[in-house]
């Protein structure tokens, strides 16, 4: 039988794969994140991915490898995992008022033939004009200092919202389960 693999740390990402009701097992791609010069926000999610789940695939024989990014784009400028709160006070402040894309890639790895599949996902936040005691309140409350954009929309930071646009809603909390799970299907796994 073939094992699932999620090449990913991230709790998030954990999380929403377990929706599924599908057993896989978690592990940590070791690669550099760093954006290449002249790369594109779309070419460097989908590198990521595909880099994430190779990273981690030499360590299975029969395998499916789930390899996921994800950026935050407002503007033409990537917007990372803030880190802490004067960067993430910052990022809320230039995304205000403003449409931001959410590019979440996923790429499925089978180990035996090196087959996969890649595909990139697009979500869309329009974010409400935030003054700065509304910034200083939601970091407070929900302080988003690991997340793409300084922004949880499954919790308090829904709230920062005006309207969300988009396919597939667990594409903007970082796995696209609508996509993996026609991808998981192509490789013989019935979800449902």
């Amino acid at each position: 039988m073939t094992q699932l693999v999620l090449a990913s740390t991230s709790p998030f990402r954990k999380m929403l794969l377990e929706r599924l009701h599908i057993a896989f097992e978690c592990s940590s791609p070791h690669v550099d994140e760093s954006q290449l010069e002249n790369e594109t926000p779309m070419e460097m999610v989908q590198r990521l991915a595909q880099l994430k789940a190779e990273a981690v695939a030499i360590d299975y024989n029969n395998a499916l490898i789930i390899g996921g990014d994800q950026v935050a784009v407002c503007d033409g400028t990537i917007l990372g995992k803030p880190g802490d709160h004067d960067t993430a006070v910052r990022q809320l402040k230039m995304v205000s008022g403003k449409k931001i894309s959410f590019l979440t890639a996923l790429c499925l790895l089978q180990t035996r033939d090196g087959k996969r599949q890649l595909d990139v996902i697009p979500y869309h936040v329009h974010f409400r004009t935030l003054t700065d005691d509304m910034i200083e309140h939601y970091l407070e409350k929900e302080p988003a200092y690991n997340c793409a954009g300084s922004f949880k929309s499954e919790e308090f930071g829904i709230a920062l919202c005006d309207k969300l646009e988009g396919d597939d809603p667990t594409a903007l909390i970082g796995l696209p389960l609508i996509r993996l799970t026609r991808m998981l299907e192509d490789y013989g796994i019935a979800v449902i």
